[in-house]
């Protein structure tokens, strides 16, 4: 049994189930895919988060900016992330946090959102889903600094350090397909070290397909892949990593899986 810990649902690429949602979550069903987190990038397609949620059981979600939309969107106020996170699907406050790999025009614009989200994440007592890129040092800075202490460092591709810190504050480690991606080395050692008991898996569908798959758009039915390139790191069986994994989404995420 497997946890999609992040992805993203309404923006599959369903060619291959007839533009059936409903067809690709029963095709990850059959490979052991138990619960999808769905993350909100874009509060305007909350609404169809919304409307997916409510359709399944096991399909919870988020509220959030990706930073990359902050600088396009109106920057959410920490009111409005409280009371969107009312609606009983919501389980996490986020994606948020730094990306300058594309955006670092706008950091301090950014900086503010991922403030907004951390305030709110302790306003509403729901875990934050952090995404940082090319930022390492100022995720890490402004986390200590607004006392964040309940979260995910989702598809994470930094260095040791940065996991180190970020296990330090409490938050958990999300390891997506990069990790079985042959130039991921360093990756890999850094997933060597993360102790089983603070580590998710996500496919952050329909991005960053996992091997054999790659080249693919990604999907949640191929988490069991992660999970085996995970496996294989730790020296682990995948029934292993699946059922810790498992345990540990629902010890952040308060979801009953």
């Amino acid at each position: 049994m497997f946890v999609d810990s992040h992805c993203h649902l309404d923006r599959l690429d369903l060619k291959n189930y007839q533009g059936d949602l409903n067809a690709a979550l029963a095709a990850a069903r059959a490979d052991g895919v138990s619960h999808f987190l769905t993350v909100s990038v874009d509060l305007a397609d909350l609404p169809t988060l919304l409307t997916i949620a409510e359709a399944h059981a096991d399909v919870s979600l988020s509220v959030g900016t990706h930073p990359s939309d902050v600088p396009v969107e109106q920057e959410p106020s920490v009111e409005l992330l409280c009371q969107l996170a009312q609606h009983p699907k919501v389980v996490a406050i986020g994606e948020t946090g730094l990306d300058y790999y594309y955006s670092a025009d706008h950091a301090l614009a950014q900086q503010a959102s991922f403030i907004a989200h951390i305030q709110a994440s302790q306003q509403t007592q729901k875990p934050l889903i952090v995404h940082t890129r090319d930022a390492r040092a100022d995720t890490i800075r402004i986390l200590r600094a607004e006392n964040a202490q309940h979260g995910v460092l989702h598809c994470f591709t930094e260095d040791w350090d940065t996991a180190e810190a970020a296990l330090e504050l409490g938050f958990y480690i999300s390891l997506s397909g990069i990790v079985s991606f042959a130039n991921a080395k360093e990756l890999r050692e850094v997933a060597k070290r993360l102790p089983l008991e603070r580590l998710l898996i996500e496919t952050d569908s329909p991005y960053l397909a996992p091997v054999p798959y790659r080249g693919k758009k990604n999907e949640p039915r191929y988490l069991p892949a992660v999970a085996k390139a995970v496996a294989e790191v730790k020296g682990l069986s995948i029934e292993e990593v699946a059922a810790a994994t498992t345990y540990n989404f629902s010890q952040l995420f308060g979801v009953s899986v």
